[in-house]
């Protein structure tokens, strides 16, 4: 086992194209962290530069107390994990999982133990006899994992393994390869696009963009502070809603105002966003994640609470909760950060969607005994406390202090 630095690390191209861009990430022994983003943002291109399959072009990277940048592959004491597999189909799960212990020339009582310890660990055991062809896609996926554990690598390389396998099975596996990393307590990369699976499995998750390192945090802190739009638009399903608004300020007491919905700041708001006051009369971008937003109706949703007044265009009944659609009087938040982050991430619902003049659809997560129908007006309850306002021209979360644009990179 050991720490993976990666220290100003630069991909670029003959061409000049930049497909990584001064990665700084660190990895602690024994550590799971994901690297995440929508298809072309460098996140593989990084994982090819720790595996030495892509030259680093700037930067240092280290594997233990060593610097790598020069060494083979095989000096680099890695192991990694395809999303193809890369089996040998003539070959029996026992030799592809003993391959490379024999190119290096293992003594076989030393070989046959390191297998058959795998093939346990990995629930492989009746099948050490078969060829890849007889197996499920999810028992390849094991030989895959089996052909890396028996090296027993400083650190572990995953590429999208999951990404061929179908929906119910990707669950599955990736509780197997979570709990398989804990119990081996080895160093892990992996690359994946699906934001749930990375979120379910990392210890650590950075999230990348462009190239870019965004933010690196764990799951939670990604889900409750992101540092800016494309982070919070990106962590989440359904999406974050993001609407243009405006703070403004009566009798003493702060409010967000968003079309013709006004939303009062109470003090627990205040007190996560405090830099917030400095933007009285200024245009801001108003997030709200769908499972914020609850039928008012059922309980905990008081009258007393902030309220959207919406009119229900669509009901996804999914039987522990109720996916609703509904339109409010407010404009979504067209920036060149939320129009950039559809394009990347492919949102169907684009920032111009709107049923009329200036009014927005927008999604809520509500309980399953909500009865609203498509066609009705309805109020919606909103969770205050977990609003989230970004700045329209930096695109940066507002927290703690006023965000300047400086701020991204040492926010991440």
């Amino acid at each position: 086992m050991a720490v993976v630095e990666l220290e100003h690390v630069a991909k670029v191209y003959d061409d000049g194209t930049r497909a990584v861009n001064d990665l700084n990430l660190d990895i602690q022994d024994g550590e799971f962290v994901v690297l995440v983003g929508p298809s072309g943002c460098g996140k593989t291109t990084a994982l090819r530069m720790v595996a030495g399959l892509e030259e680093i072009s700037e930067g240092v990277l280290k594997i233990g107390d060593r610097v790598v940048n020069d060494m083979t592959p095989r000096e680099r004491d890695i192991a990694m994990v395809f999303q193809s597999y890369a089996l040998y189909p003539h070959l029996t799960v026992y030799d592809n999982i003993a391959f490379s212990l024999k190119l290096h020339k293992t003594p076989k009582t030393e070989i046959d133990r390191r297998v058959r310890d795998a093939a346990r660990i990995l629930d492989l055991e009746p099948y050490l006899e078969r060829k890849p062809r007889a197996l499920s896609g999810g028992q390849r996926q094991r030989v895959a994992m089996g052909r890396a554990i028996v090296r027993n690598p400083s650190a572990f390389l995953m590429d999208e393994p999951l990404s061929n396998l179908d929906a119910k099975l990707r669950v599955q596996m990736r509780a197997e390869i979570s709990e398989l990393q804990r119990q081996l307590g080895v160093t892990t990369l992996y690359v994946t696009h699906d934001q749930v699976e990375a979120m379910t499995m990392g210890d650590r998750v950075a999230v990348m963009r462009k190239g870019e390192l965004q933010q690196v945090a764990d799951p939670q802190t990604l889900y409750d502070d992101p540092v800016n739009l494309f982070v919070a638009g990106f962590i989440g399903s359904p999406a974050m809603n993001l609407l243009e608004a405006t703070i403004g300020g009566d009798n003493g007491s702060l409010y967000v105002q968003a079309g013709s919905e006004r939303i009062l700041l109470d003090n627990d708001t205040l007190a996560q966003h405090p830099a917030i006051k400095a933007y009285v009369g200024r245009d801001i971008v108003l997030g709200i994640r769908p499972e914020d937003l609850e039928d008012r109706s059922l309980a905990g949703a008081t009258e007393q609470g902030a309220m959207l007044n919406g009119s229900v265009t669509l009901r996804e009944a999914l039987g522990s909760e109720v996916m609703v659609h509904f339109s409010i009087d407010a404009r979504p938040a067209v920036t060149q950060d939320v129009m950039e982050l559809v394009e990347d991430v492919g949102d169907d619902r684009a920032p111009d969607e709107k049923t009329d003049e200036g009014r927005t659809v927008i999604v809520g997560r509500f309980g399953a005994r909500s009865r609203v129908r498509a066609g009705e007006d309805i109020q919606v309850a909103v969770d205050t406390r977990q609003m989230h306002f970004f700045d329209p021209e930096t695109g940066l979360g507002i927290y703690h202090e006023v965000p300047e644009p400086a701020a991204a990179a040492a926010s991440a």
